[in-house]
């Protein structure tokens, strides 16, 4: 039977289209994720956010009520950005201010570490006061469909250690949204409840998006959620942009990311402003709106996280810097400072200044993919590195009617360390059914401390690449490559002598620990599926050499 003359067109016309499909079957990967939240959730306009209101007089003053908690966190910000911890950006113009002022009106961790080297499971320490490892999170969450690109997006031959993509696992995954916080665990917001606190959210969660696992279900009364990942639309002008060519995440992000927001769970909506300055805005409103009432405000912003867009008035406020995407970096640091200092100022404005208890601390250390060599300086390694650089962020606290100003602490603390400590500040008490690995930091900051902090090893975990640091002793121990590193931090702050040889017995003392503690440890929710090389002093826009030192991050 013969075709018929339009049938047969049609068909060559499909065929010829599902040829052309697969030949660009990468670039339909790589914006597919982009293409589907189009469609799914489209953005509605700007509209206000209808923060509750609290009660319209206060019951007590201020003082005499529970303290107000904020905890504001920022997103990849190195220790370098900070100028009370080093001060990278202060040369070019960008000093921090607002966020120094928490360490001069109350205390400035010299040793402050974030719970792992990675935003979720470092969110998840937070969170929950305990190692994000006991309960399963473990590893990034990461779409499925990275792994269909990520071979060739990597696919660079001046490469010398490759990508390694287990598709197998990639296949098996759960949806992205389904990775997350368990909702058995207890958050923050959700043991400062019945201490009588109104608990908000505002950014970033990236602690799964499934309904049961969105900040509404997990201790929040209101959440601003932050839905994707662009500070303002790609073509705004407002707006300047720095792409990494180099960079293939960077590559990923720009055609996928979104502009938009929901509140409490309802329809996507786009920020009337700069992404930073938006949240700021809010926090802002939020804040007024529960003046008289004792409140938690987590305010997690996207700032300084890739894509690398900054407000145009930031960028043009910095002439001096030539580098365009120096520029660029500087600009975003120079709005999350400004945001930290209209939130205090909000605080004054309202009476509030001296009962809050306000914690500034960064998820990890900043990227060696941004190509910006300085930001964790003089630290090596960059956020998924368990060396100094990838752990240790900027860390200060205040609270002026308990802590007295211009303390400098000097032990080691972490993200497991704020649920106690915000928790014991409410006057509530730790769960007793858990373990939980933080430690109220309270009698160790007041005028007269009431204790000393005793000693306690922290430690790190992402599969097979663990580290472990006690006693001013830091052991790092990864299978890809097979080594590890042992570091004497007091006398080698920065890890540039690796004493795994020369100490065989702080060697053993530390590997006992890292095998004691991991040893009852459930296995991960979700998979690793992708082992990424890192350079440990380089770059990502560096050319590689056979002798650098290196070592693998697992999503």
């Amino acid at each position: 039977m013969r075709l018929r003359k339009p049938a047969l067109i049609a068909i060559v016309v499909l065929a010829a289209l599902l040829a052309l499909a697969y030949t660009q079957r990468l670039y339909l990967l790589q914006y597919s994720l982009g293409w589907y939240t189009d469609i799914v959730n489209p953005r509605e306009p700007n509209r206000p956010v209808p923060w509750e209101a609290g009660p319209a007089s206060a019951s007590l003053p201020p003082a005499q009520r529970p303290p107000n908690i904020i905890v504001i966190m920022a997103d990849d910000l190195g220790i370098n950005d900070v100028t009370t911890h080093g001060g990278g950006r202060a040369a070019e113009g960008v000093p921090t201010p607002h966020i120094d002022s928490i360490a001069r009106d109350g205390v400035r961790f010299d040793q402050g570490y974030a719970g792992s080297a990675v935003c979720t499971v470092s969110r998840a320490a937070l969170m929950t006061g305990r190692y994000p490892w006991r309960f399963g999170v473990e590893f990034t969450p990461t779409p499925g469909a990275m792994a269909r690109v990520a071979g060739a997006l990597y696919a660079d031959p001046a490469r010398i250690h490759a990508v390694i993509v287990d598709h197998d696992k990639a296949g098996q995954a759960k949806d992205f949204n389904e990775l997350g916080l368990p909702a058995a665990e207890q958050t923050v917001a959700e043991l400062l409840k019945p201490r009588g606190y109104h608990t908000m959210h505002i950014g970033k969660w990236h602690l799964g998006s499934t309904p049961e696992m969105r900040p509404n279900q997990q201790g929040f009364d209101e959440s601003l959620f932050m839905e994707s990942g662009l500070y303002l639309p790609e073509n705004d002008a407002r707006v300047v942009n720095a792409k990494q060519d180099f960079d293939p995440i960077d590559k990923f992000l720009w055609p996928n990311m979104r502009f938009g927001v929901s509140y409490n769970g309802g329809k996507w909506f786009e920020p009337n402003k700069y992404l930073t300055d938006y949240f700021t805005d809010e926090a802002v409103t939020a804040i007024r709106r529960n003046k008289h009432r004792p409140f938690f405000l987590f305010l997690a912003h996207w700032g300084v996280h890739t894509p690398l867009q900054a407000s145009k008035a930031d960028y043009d406020a910095l002439p001096n810097i030539p580098d365009h995407r120096r520029r660029v970096y500087a600009a975003m640091v120079r709005s999350v400072d400004r945001s930290v200092g209209r939130v205090l100022q909000a605080l004054k404005d309202e009476g509030l200044d001296d009962n809050t208890l306000v914690i500034f601390t960064s998820d990890n250390g900043a990227p060696g993919y941004i190509g910006i060599p300085d930001v964790n300086k003089p630290f090596r390694g960059w956020k998924l590195t368990m060396f100094q650089g990838g752990l240790r962020v900027p860390y200060a606290a205040k609270w002026p009617a308990r802590m007295p100003a211009g303390q400098r602490y000097a032990q080691p603390i972490s993200n497991i360390d704020i649920l106690p400590t915000v928790l014991a500040a409410a006057g509530g008490q730790l769960p007793t059914d858990r373990p939980m690995d933080g430690v109220n930091l309270l009698p160790f900051l007041q005028a007269r401390p009431t204790a000393t902090q005793a000693p306690r090893p922290l430690f790190w975990r992402d599969g097979p690449y663990r580290a472990v640091q006690d006693g001013g002793w830091k052991l790092i121990s990864a299978e890809r490559p097979k080594k590890q590193w042992l570091f004497d931090l007091r006398r080698d702050p920065t890890e540039q002598h690796n004493l795994a040889a020369d100490q065989p017995l702080q060697l053993a003392r530390l590997q006992a620990l890292m095998t004691a503690h991991h040893a009852s440890m459930p296995p991960p929710l979700w998979p690793s599926f992708i082992e990424m090389p890192i350079s440990i002093d380089k770059t990502l826009d560096q050319k590689p050499l056979p002798q650098d030192e290196y070592t693998y991050w697992y999503n």
